[in-house]
């Protein structure tokens, strides 16, 4: 299966890649909100898992409606099942990370990762 990591900002949505017979969470580049469905479709992917910014207190709030909308939004222009994730953090742990990636594509990976590690322990 292949599943496609997005970490949705304002200005930039970062990519990360998994097939899930190989099990290695990759930096999959950045793309502006058009590009994604035709990613999407390119790609084959089968899953699009979204960090969902819920706040500290463990609300929703402006942003977890945003990026809610874009799910939306995109639901209607692709085949693939979507999921979230809780994404708190990820921004952090991203500016810790080494290597080339860029910082949205390091969030899209720590979500992914973290989605992958949650449904293995179900």
């Amino acid at each position: 299966m292949n599943i496609l990591g997005v970490d949705y900002g304002t200005k930039n949505i970062g990519l990360a890649w998994c097939d899930t017979g190989i099990g290695v969470v990759l930096p999959f580049g950045i793309v502006g909100k058009q590009e994604l469905p035709d990613v999407v479709k390119k790609e084959n992917i089968d899953l699009v898992v979204i960090g969902l910014p819920i706040g500290l207190n463990g609300k929703e709030n402006e942003n977890t409606k945003r990026v809610k909308k874009f799910a939306e939004d995109l639901k209607e222009k692709m085949k693939a099942k979507i999921d979230f994730f809780d994404e708190r953090f990820t921004s952090q742990q991203a500016d810790r990370m080494e290597g080339g990636a860029s910082r949205d594509e390091k969030s899209a990976m720590l979500v992914l990762e973290s989605y992958l590690e949650m449904k293995k322990r179900k």
